[in-house]
């Protein structure tokens, strides 16, 4: 795809993932005049395989509080052609595994370690 010109192009560019067997998000944001499509994914490894088909260079992970309950949201952004796109997935985590939210990629850290 080499421009998001149209809400078309930009879905289809999520039809292009989903047909070389990426899972579909469970929600996808498109803004008006196309310059923001968001995509919510349900699990890591969903989040890994969206964001090395889109090759998202850029990652930042936060953690908040919501209601009492910890989150971590780790979120892949890039740029094509004016269009900013991210790959978001939210998880919930205790403070039981503080080692997971010091981490980039919990799924990197080695069983000793965690």
């Amino acid at each position: 795809m080499t421009e998001l010109a149209t809400r078309a192009q930009a879905f289809g560019l999520i039809a292009e993932g989903v047909a070389a067997g990426l899972s579909a998000p469970w929600r996808l944001y498109l803004a008006r005049g196309c310059r923001y499509l968001s995509l919510s994914v349900g699990d890591r490894a969903e989040w890994n395989a969206w964001r090395t088909h889109l090759g998202c260079p850029e990652l930042s992970v936060r953690v908040y509080d919501a209601g009492g309950e910890i989150r971590r949201s780790s979120m892949a952004e890039i740029v094509l052609d004016g269009c900013r796109i991210s790959v978001e997935l939210v998880e919930e985590v205790s403070t039981d595994d503080l080692d997971r939210l010091l981490v980039a990629d919990p799924t990197t850290v080695e069983p000793e370690e965690r």
